[in-house]
């Protein structure tokens, strides 16, 4: 088989692997308080299912990177958006709305048209020592600096998570690549700097995603899906050699494409931002409480009480 056909058949699987597992981490942090910690939620099997699930999600992701470039696989990783609707629907109890199966088939086309210009040869080039460090730690700085307090703290959390998670990406396929082809030690120090840094930003993107879907699924989960394949493919084209099919021309399908995915991802989030203001529950109607009624009787006994008294002449016989 091709080895672009695999790479695409393990990306699709992986995909809903990690949809499911977004869905998973969003029902559990809308039933987790703001305040709980790491250590609490080690305790919970919701959790543990969640992390199993991305960790199926990513050891596909990685067999996918063995047979396909940062520019092919990364891209198809929007499908976990696609895939995440009906899956949010489902354990939400409700249908579909029109404006999300819009935001799906805008989503798919413009993927089509990124799958046209992306497809290239199975990975070869690895990042050196130094380019891997030097990506860690602008990567550990910009995520610093989403992660700060502030307003709109989900969507930063999540343009965070999404660029660990790239960039995590972009390493699982050096180390992939290098342990493979059998052209150098295994323990290498190249090898093992690169192994912990993909263990931190897997990690890192993990918690940072947990904490983004506080908010709800859409919106973050909408960003994390741009941000992860925009910070891995900036790293295959800078420094792996990748390039897009076609050259220059090539660029003018990519343009369309991508255009189409953010309308489309723009249309999920917002149809799912507009699901959860109408099923968050209404704020009763103030009813006057005993105490408040109790007085209002008090008072009328009172006045009665100030009433003259008159006396009634009495018939006589």
């Amino acid at each position: 088989m091709n080895a672009t056909l695999i790479a695409v058949a393990l990306s699709l699987v992986s995909a809903g692997a990690y949809a499911a597992a977004a869905v998973a981490q969003a029902r559990l942090a809308g039933r987790t308080e703001a305040s709980t910690g790491v250590l609490r939620l080690l305790g919970r099997g919701a959790w543990w299912s969640a992390v199993g699930l991305n960790a199926a999600g990513a050891l596909l992701h990685v067999a996918a990177l063995k047979y396909g470039p940062l520019t092919l696989v990364q891209p198809l990783g929007a499908l976990t958006l696609v895939a995440a609707v009906p899956l949010g629907a489902r354990a939400a109890g409700r249908r579909v709305s029109r404006t999300e199966w819009r935001g799906t088939v805008l989503t798919l086309l413009g993927l089509g048209a990124l799958l046209l210009a992306a497809g290239g040869a199975a990975p070869h080039d690895t990042l050196s020592l130094a380019e891997a460090l030097a990506v860690g730690a602008v990567t550990m700085a910009l995520v610093a600096v989403l992660s700060r307090p502030g307003a709109r703290p989900g969507l930063r959390h999540a343009a965070a998570s999404g660029l660990a998670s790239g960039v995590a990406s972009a390493l699982t396929q050096t180390l992939t690549v290098a342990t493979t082809d059998r052209s150098g030690p295994l323990l290498s120090w190249r090898l093992v700097t690169v192994a912990l840094l993909v263990s931190a930003f897997a990690l890192g993107g993990l918690l940072l995603s947990q904490t983004a879907y506080r908010g709800g699924l859409g919106a973050p989960l909408a960003v994390v899906t741009l941000a992860n394949p925009v910070a891995a493919a900036a790293i295959g084209v800078a420094l792996l050699g990748e390039h897009l099919q076609g050259g220059a021309a090539g660029l003018v399908p990519a343009l369309v494409g991508a255009a189409a995915a953010v309308r489309g991802v723009i249309l999920l989030s917002r149809a799912q931002d507009r699901t959860a203001s109408a099923a968050a529950p209404r704020a009763p109607e103030e009813r006057p409480s005993s105490r408040s009624v109790t007085a209002q009787a008090v008072g009328v006994t009172r006045a009665t009480d100030t009433l003259p008294l008159r006396a009634e002449p009495v018939p006589g016989p």
